[in-house]
């Protein structure tokens, strides 16, 4: 997904982005929370659900949605690739 960001003066930054399935959204960055901003395909212009977190709630979505981290990921691939070899040269 590309991400578009556009400063709000005096209220804080807002994120845009599509997603490949043509689902859009927002995310407006303040100091003391974030709003999640889901737009009906329909109607682009308009947020069809909204949702207030504040910064406790945020990290905790932010730590559900975040993929695994790039060393844990090559050291699945590193496991991956030993077993393949392991197979091969018995």
């Amino acid at each position: 997904m590309e991400l578009t960001h556009h400063t709000i003066p005096g209220t804080g930054t807002v994120h845009h982005g599509d997603t490949l399935r043509g689902d859009h959204l927002a995310v407006v960055v303040t100091q003391t929370g974030r709003t999640l901003l889901l737009y009906d395909q329909a109607d682009p212009d308009t947020p069809a659900h909204t949702l207030r977190l504040d910064q406790r709630e945020a990290d905790q979505l932010a730590d559900l949605l975040h993929s695994r981290p790039a060393a844990d990921r090559l050291a699945e691939v590193e496991r991956r690739l030993a077993a393949v070899e392991q197979r091969l040269a018995a």
